[in-house]
């Protein structure tokens, strides 16, 4: 039984939504991992009289389609949706059977009106918190449109084709057999990576703004929310609703909720937003100018130019690069940043983890249970950690530690093979032989874009005071792109509320 009670329970409520019959068409072998798909499959089949279950063969083997009946959709699963992408079967189950997705409908018929043939692979990590968002929005498209087709394939299963494709970090999206790109993406993105013009989203108020939110990330969701609240004209304008916490996996800090995972918390700022009819939200734009004049001049990457009564920047923060030879050459052939995701690939191989803090220490304390070796380089003369973590971490036998060393060099041919590294007090420099490097040196501000304009500190975050007012009249701040010296989604949520509260007692004063 690869399904506990609980979320046994939870599906058969979904699939009670199924609204037509779906067939899934199996192909089978002797190996284990079949007999864990058949068992999946036929636990499915036993929960809802609308699922039928059929032998067929597909182009690989474990692997299951979704189909209506007498309907190729071209929705395969190569391997086990269990993990991270147990909500993408489900979510398949019920497209499939005809309940709508909730997209737009203006992208529904976008995706409805393309013409040609498009087989996309989606090579994924079940431990991965990205992978999700692309499988689901290539299903989706295969859903609408018949011309479409995807397979998602655990890498875990078949290893003999990521080795082949060097496919070092997931998701890795291709397309009719030829790569595509890799990260996170939506069907926005896909559509611009496919040739396909995107579709129109609202359209910036020649009129002045009350409150314009520049990030969509806690601390700008929550200070849309706070300044919708009164009553009052507010646009937010991010590239994507979530920001970092779409990177982050399990969070256990925020307070009343004991335990989520980023990308479900992003979906909830997102549909909160959406409770607000007076937020005018625009994605996937970036701001690049502010100016003081009669109102708060804001210019868009377009050359757009929106003008708002006051500012709220909440542009959040990014994982800091070591900038050091080999790191982009090697992105994503060996360098990595997330650990949940990209970690299952480096199984049984040797990987080094830069950086000694909590995020650090937290990466390696996981890579030890999944790689041969892990070698920690931390920059400072002791590691930066909790004790408890770095208690943990030196009680794993396959851990070194080194202290007090500057990493000088990634090096590599197609991929990574080492690391250059140099002892700070001696000067002598040494070469690590491994296969992978997870950078976890913590965070940079976005706020490069500010220039100027607004003060900022030596490490490029914006200098707010109690209220979250910056050095520009009518422009206030919040969250990790401040000097805030704690950066936690609660803290930065608190602070995108004062920043909106602020804003909307400068309007009642002015």
């Amino acid at each position: 039984m690869l399904l506990d009670a609980e979320i046994k329970q939870q599906l058969k409520q979904y699939l009670e939504m199924l609204e037509q019959d779906i067939v899934i068409r199996q192909s089978l072998d002797a190996s284990q991992a079949s007999k864990d798909m058949a068992a999946l499959v036929e636990e499915l089949a036993t929960m809802s009289t609308r699922i039928h279950v059929e032998e067929g063969e597909l182009e690989r083997t474990p692997s299951f389609s979704v189909n209506r009946q007498g309907e190729d959709t071209g929705i395969v699963f190569a391997g086990i949706p269990l993990g991270h992408e147990f909500t993408s079967l489900v979510l398949a189950l019920l497209h499939v059977s005809g309940r709508k997705p909730k997209i737009d409908q203006a992208l529904i018929e976008k995706i409805q009106s393309i013409k040609g043939e498009y087989s996309f692979e989606t090579y994924v990590s079940l431990s991965c918190h990205n992978c999700p968002d692309v499988v689901q929005a290539l299903n989706i498209m295969s859903v609408l449109n018949p011309g479409i087709r995807h397979t998602m394939i655990d890498g875990a299963v078949f290893k003999d084709e990521v080795e082949a494709k060097d496919i070092m970090a997931v998701p890795s999206v291709y397309l009719n057999k030829e790569f595509l790109e890799s990260g996170r993406m939506d069907i926005e993105d896909l559509l611009k990576l496919m040739g396909e013009a995107a579709t129109e989203g609202p359209k910036l108020s020649d009129a002045p703004y009350d409150v314009f939110v520049i990030g969509g990330g806690p601390a700008g969701v929550s200070s849309a929310i706070y300044a919708a609240r009164k009553g009052i004209r507010v646009a937010l304008l991010a590239e994507r609703i979530g920001g970092q916490v779409l990177d982050t996996l399990g969070i256990e800090n925020l307070i009343s909720v004991p335990y989520t995972e980023g990308p479900k918390l992003a979906g909830h700022l997102n549909d909160h937003i959406g409770h607000y009819k007076n937020i005018d939200v625009i994605l996937r734009q970036k701001v690049t100018q502010l100016r003081r004049e009669d109102f708060v001049e804001v210019t868009l990457e377009d050359g757009t130019i929106a003008k708002a009564k006051t500012v709220i920047i909440a542009t959040g923060a990014r994982w800091r690069n070591i900038n050091v030879p080999g790191e982009q050459e090697f992105k994503n052939k060996g360098v990595a940043y997330c650990p949940h995701c990209d970690g299952p690939f480096f199984e049984g191989k040797d990987v080094a983890v830069i950086g000694g803090g909590n995020s650090g220490i937290e990466a390696a304390i996981d890579l030890a249970g999944i790689v041969k070796q892990v070698t920690v380089l931390e920059f400072l003369p002791e590691l930066k950690a909790d004790r408890v973590l770095q208690e943990r971490l030196y009680s794993l036998p396959n851990v070194t530690v080194l202290k007090n060393v500057e990493t000088k060099k990634i090096t590599g041919d197609q991929k990574v093979t080492g690391i250059e590294y140099m002892d700070r007090e001696t000067k002598q420099v040494a070469n690590v032989d491994l296969d992978g490097v997870f950078v976890q040196i913590g965070l940079v501000p976005n706020t490069e874009w500010l220039g100027e304009n607004i003060e900022r500190n030596r490490f490029g975050e914006i200098v707010v005071d109690a209220h979250g007012a910056t050095s520009m009249e009518g422009v206030f701040a919040a969250g990790d792109c401040t000097n805030s010296p704690y950066k936690q989604i609660v803290i930065s949520m608190g602070s995108g509320a004062t920043a909106a509260l602020s804003a909307f007692d400068y309007l009642l004063r002015h």
